[in-house]
């Protein structure tokens, strides 16, 4: 993680993170992570990976906190400040973490939990008040770093360990990729338990040497505000972040929609990711701001490692190509390469992937093939050397009178239907089909179920249309704004 922390050096006095508390310089990031390492060493050599968890909100401490417990050795384990106890219990025990560190909003849903655990609990103005002279240990590349969970869609949330050069990996691939520099200036407004937080937009421009800005929670008002100041440059957020902003937009007059368009068509790079975009949105998007969004693909085990182009033809529906020193394959379910333009799993090698599910020796083995390739269970196609993901083989593929078919395709056409606002579409248990094609519809409008189905069939093969309909007020959605297909299957 050396690249990361050296930034700091080459430009002591310039910004790096901008909060709501106020700005602060590499410089203090830099001294305040170094104090912070000293403070929780507590006069040992090193943390020696001792798993630390901390609760904090996204700005300045929580970078201060993540990167001191690098430097100090430790595993760093961010805990989401939207779970309910239980969610978060799991997670500091399936880690063993030996210490928890939490910021003040969130030390009455931690304290009496510490205390009846036994683990050490401090807060933020308890680490301002550490003070160590204890050397910070060198820290060996190969040594765990983090741990981050699975959204646990298919099963309980697994933690995926990542080590010092994996991120290194992760961070350095993206910085080359897309093009950060020091002169970047972005905005996060993603949860800082997972990847696309962490890597993408935090780690990849402070490693650069950019300027983070974090706006917490996330409000449409607020980052319009932010863009029209002139200063932001990179944007990254989910599908469901330009749903609202397109929704914020179209609520302005023509004189604030105008001086908006003008002002992000200055942008360098916008981008989605974590789910699939809709088309509709992507085509909004662009009218609005001038951008083809930047699709691309990555999960937690593997960071980013499919992306359409920074420079050249970026395509809407696809993610794109591999990254620069990434490997990929699409294989059939014996595991065997699939014909060019045939759909088949996803399988990644590379610096990037992650080293092991934490204290999970079996689903690790599994998670992998013999030969070293990790098992994405997303399922594409190459259409003109671009990837195009089908969905996931769990959830997104439905097994119906023999044919695969992709919920992910469905839902793109259900989308440009005038009455239907957003779908999720499921495969729910049938005996005569496997599996019924299923929608669940928000709706602008009534909706005639009759009419719709034959608006279906005039878009679509008789056999991919929904066979059942259920309108709902919202899709059940996790803390990056994905569908949880298991949760709406449920609904049926």
């Amino acid at each position: 993680m050396q690249q990361l922390f050296t930034q700091s050096l080459l430009s002591p006095n310039k910004t790096a993170i901008i909060d709501p508390k106020g700005s602060f310089s590499y410089r203090q990031l830099q001294a305040d992570s170094d104090r912070i390492a000293k403070g929780i060493l507590a006069g040992k050599p090193d943390l020696d990976e001792a798993r630390v968890a901390f609760m904090v909100s996204p700005g300045f401490d929580y970078v201060r906190i993540q990167w001191a417990i690098w430097k100090a050795g430790g595993i760093a384990v961010p805990l989401c400040v939207t779970y309910p106890l239980p969610s978060l219990a799991y997670v500091i025990e399936d880690t063993q973490a030996e210490l928890i560190i939490a910021g003040p909003e969130y030390e009455d849903i931690l304290r009496s939990y510490a205390l009846e655990k036994g683990i050490r609990l401090l807060t933020i103005p308890e680490v301002d008040q550490l003070d160590d002279t204890t050397p910070l240990p060198v820290i060996d590349s190969g040594r765990g770093a983090m741990i981050l969970y699975t959204s646990g869609t298919t099963s309980l949330p697994k933690g995926v360990l990542t080590t010092h050069a994996i991120i290194e990996s992760q961070v350095g691939t993206l910085v080359k990729a897309w093009k950060w520099t020091a002169e970047d200036h972005t905005v996060c407004l993603l949860p800082l338990h997972h990847v696309h937080g962490i890597i993408n937009v935090v780690s990849s421009a402070l490693w650069s040497g950019a300027t983070v800005q974090f706006i917490h929670p996330f409000y449409a008002k607020e980052v319009y505000g932010l863009f029209l100041e002139g200063k932001v440059n990179v944007f990254m957020a989910v599908p469901t972040i330009y749903f609202k902003l397109i929704a914020e937009f179209e609520s302005y007059s023509k004189e604030k929609q105008e001086r908006l368009s003008e002002c992000m068509a200055k942008f360098r790079l916008m981008v989605s990711g974590s789910a699939a975009l809709p088309v509709s949105v992507m085509e909004r998007w662009r009218a609005i701001s001038g951008h083809y969004l930047l699709e691309r693909y990555g999960m937690t085990e593997i960071g980013m490692a499919i992306s359409n182009p920074y420079e050249g033809e970026r395509r809407a529906g696809y993610i794109g190509k591999p990254l620069p020193g990434v490997q990929t394959r699409l294989v059939d379910e014996q595991n065997h390469a699939v014909e060019l333009g045939q759909p088949g799993e996803i399988q990644i090698k590379g610096p990037s992937v992650f080293r092991e599910y934490w204290g999970k020796a079996e689903a690790t083995a599994k998670s992998f093939t013999s030969d070293g390739w990790f098992k994405t269970g997303d399922v594409a196609v190459i259409e003109d050397g671009y990837y195009r993901i089908l969905g996931r083989d769990s959830v997104d593929i439905i097994k119906s009178g023999g044919y695969k078919i992709s919920a992910l395709e469905i839902e793109e056409v259900l989308r440009k239907h005038p009455a239907v606002k957003d779908c999720g579409v499921v495969g729910i248990p049938d005996e005569e089909w496997g599996e019924l094609v299923s929608a669940a519809l928000v709706t602008l409008e009534p909706v005639d179920e009759k009419a719709l189905n034959r608006w279906m069939r005039e878009q679509m093969p008789a056999y991919k249309t929904p066979r059942k309909y259920l309108v709902v007020e919202d899709l059940p959605r996790n803390a990056m704004g994905k569908v949880v297909k298991n949760e709406l299957k449920k609904l049926f």
